[in-house]
């Protein structure tokens, strides 16, 4: 779960002082209060807060008629902060009733929606049990730790007919909107290639430390839930999850799911038939990691082909950008990211391509918060920003590019069957392995 510090350097740093906006700055929120009646309250709780969780609770509560009634976190250390902070927030905390076990709060009758933002592996059975509790959901991206996982969330929102948005913001935010526009409205020419890379020059996994006692306060079995019983290491723990398999896929799915996501949207969102990846522990391997710190994956797609590329421990990424996607056609190549976009024309067009310069003007993250609580309102999933279904689609595109990555092979998928050809690959990584009592439903 990403701190708020670096939250604000991962989302508000790379859009620029522009996006952070007050409630009374942003006209989604003017245009959209002009809309609540009195009896349009929704209470929320909030799973998982020490990161993301709390970013994203942040943003619901500028959203009106939004109350927040519930917090839970296996570590108390992280409620007793939060709840702390909630003065800031302009919250009584006296109303605010917390909880270590997820199911207690989705127990309670007055919740209408939750939002979470724990580590990956729990994203699946929360969201699929919120959802059989009668509750509409915000989980954090990527949507779920497996290709089964993806699927059966979608299945579970289907049967319980629930709101649901995966927490991929740059989907509200108006400049990767109008970039995919331009992108479809042929001016590029053919689009052959698409890269989209990560570079990240801050974020590190942690040192080789010694197992432990898990801190005072922290419910240790709760954090693990269906992963792989082991001893607490503060390394595997709290941000540094996202290093590990049993929790998280690496960069590819914590940056993946939001570039990659922009590189399929301007497509058409097509699905890969060829998967290869090449990459390995190259920046830090003297720290405590499983994913790859360097990795890059080729996707192989009918009518071009698209090239993921990130690597920990460097900014300096293509076109001189920490991240971003570059759509390559004949005639230019318009580059996209969290600042803003811009068209580079090909030398043999001829000043045939408009070259617009556009800036980040507004918060994905505010835009896409308001956009959930209108459609927990007025129960139109289809208008979305973010369905589990859009999220689950690229969430599990990346889970190929780290499947590739960790059985050593090109694969190729089989989209009528839904399967590798090779079945291998299929038994060994289509699906996380539950532990612990815990069990995936199946519908």
């Amino acid at each position: 779960m990403l701190n708020r510090r670096n939250f604000i350097r991962n989302s508000a740093g790379a859009l620029g002082s522009t996006v952070l906006l007050s409630a009374l700055d942003n006209p989604a929120y003017a245009l959209y209060e002009q809309t609540i009646g009195a009896n349009d309250q929704i209470n929320i709780g909030v799973i998982g807060i020490n990161g993301m969780g709390w970013a994203n609770l942040k943003a619901a509560l500028k959203v009106p008629g939004v109350t927040l009634v519930a917090l839970c976190d296996s570590d108390q250390n992280v409620i007793a902060k939060r709840m702390t902070e909630l003065k800031e927030l302009k919250v009584d905390a006296a109303k605010v009733k917390t909880y270590s076990d997820y199911r207690s709060l989705l127990d309670r009758k007055d919740i209408d929606a939750v939002i979470i933002g724990t580590p990956d592996h729990w994203h699946a059975l929360m969201m699929i049990h919120a959802c059989e509790a009668g509750k509409d959901v915000y989980v954090e991206k990527p949507v779920g730790n497996s290709i089964v996982e993806c699927r059966t969330m979608v299945a579970a929102q289907q049967k319980y007919n629930k709101v649901v948005q995966a927490g991929q913001w740059q989907r509200s935010q108006q400049h990767f909107k109008d970039a995919v526009d331009f992108v479809q409205s042929g001016q590029l020419g053919n689009i052959r290639t698409v890269k989209v890379w990560c570079y990240q020059g801050w974020m590190k996994p942690g040192p080789v430390v010694p197992d432990a006692m898990p801190p005072a306060g922290v419910d240790y079995d709760l954090w693990l839930g269906p992963a792989k019983k082991r001893p607490f290491n503060a390394s595997r723990y709290h941000f540094n999850f996202r290093w590990f398999w049993d929790y998280a896929g690496g960069l590819m799915t914590d940056w993946g799911v939001h570039l990659l996501d922009y590189g399929l949207l301007g497509m058409g969102m097509p699905v890969p038939k060829t998967i290869s990846a090449l990459g390995g522990r190259f920046a830090y391997p003297d720290l405590y990691e499983e994913t790859p710190d360097t990795l890059t994956t080729l996707y192989e797609f009918d009518k071009f082909n698209m090239v993921w590329d990130s690597a920990m421990g460097i900014d300096n990424g293509s076109y001189n950008r920490g991240h971003g996607i570059a759509y390559i056609g004949n005639n230019g190549t318009l580059i996209l990211d969290r600042g803003g976009w811009e068209v580079i024309e090909e030398r043999q067009s001829g000043n045939k391509v408009s070259k617009p310069l556009v800036k980040a003007s507004d918060n994905g993250l505010d835009n896409h918060m308001v956009n959930f609580f209108k459609c927990i309102r007025s129960r139109k999933k289809d208008e979305l920003n973010c369905s589990i279904q859009a999220g689950a689609h690229v969430a599990t595109v990346a889970q190929m590019g780290n499947i590739a990555f960790r059985s050593g092979e090109k694969i190729t998928w089989d989209d009528h069957t839904k399967l590798f050809t090779n079945k291998q690959v299929n038994d060994k990584y289509l699906m996380s392995e539950y532990h612990n009592g815990y069990q995936l439903p199946k519908f």
